[in-house]
């Protein structure tokens, strides 16, 4: 570059700059390299279905709706820093996990995968702090479930709620497993990597 005039060599720069901040946007706002808006991503939480079952599938749950079992129960086990809280049957593990699978979810929208089946839950209701309850309620309705990566697993996360009583679009894709969502995030990064080091390589070429 040294035959270059000052202000043309600055302008090379400039652009050789603004290409490279551009597509190094591109790769940190990409969905698969930043965040998790896609069932079975990488999961930035590594606790995250450990801590899932500790407070949905805990073993010794009431199957009843009588609120002074289940104020000794979340007296007892999960506290009551959350008002609402959700609790399967903790024989329901497997089923549970599966939803975050192609044999037993479908995409919901985002991270989210609905299950392919209803499964049957109490909902409690709480006062913060007190754990006095308001309400509990046994529910059939269709699991929405954050679906991450988790030591190279897709396993549910997080417990959304299903006001609506919304059920699975026959329509729409299974929920990924953990070796298509990983392909697909590889393949998007090769190809913005080698889109970034094609532009630089042009960038050069032209400077000489």
């Amino acid at each position: 570059m040294a035959g270059l005039a000052p202000p043309v060599l600055l302008q090379r720069l400039s652009l050789s700059t603004t290409c490279c901040v551009l597509l190094l946007l591109m790769l940190a706002s990409h969905p698969a390299l930043a965040k998790t808006d896609a069932p079975c991503q990488r999961s930035k939480w590594n606790n995250g279905f450990s801590t899932f079952v500790r407070r949905h599938l805990l073993p010794g749950t009431p199957n009843t709706e009588n609120k002074n079992a289940w104020f000794k129960f979340i007296k007892d086990n999960t506290g009551c820093g959350r008002p609402t809280q959700s609790f399967l049957p903790s024989d329901d593990l497997d089923r549970v996990k599966a939803v975050c699978s192609s044999q037993g979810g479908k995409v919901y929208k985002d991270n989210l995968c609905i299950s392919r089946k209803p499964f049957t839950f109490f909902t409690v209701r709480s006062e913060k702090d007190t754990c006095g309850i308001k309400s509990v309620k046994e529910e059939t309705k269709y699991l929405i479930l954050a679906c991450e990566n988790v030591d190279n697993q897709c396993v549910p996360v997080h417990f959304e709620g299903n006001p609506t009583d919304a059920k699975p679009d026959n329509n729409a894709r299974a929920c990924q497993d953990p070796d298509k969502a990983g392909a697909s995030a590889i393949g998007m990064t090769t190809w913005l990597l080698w889109l970034l080091t094609s532009v630089i390589m042009v960038l050069i070429v032209n400077a000489h």
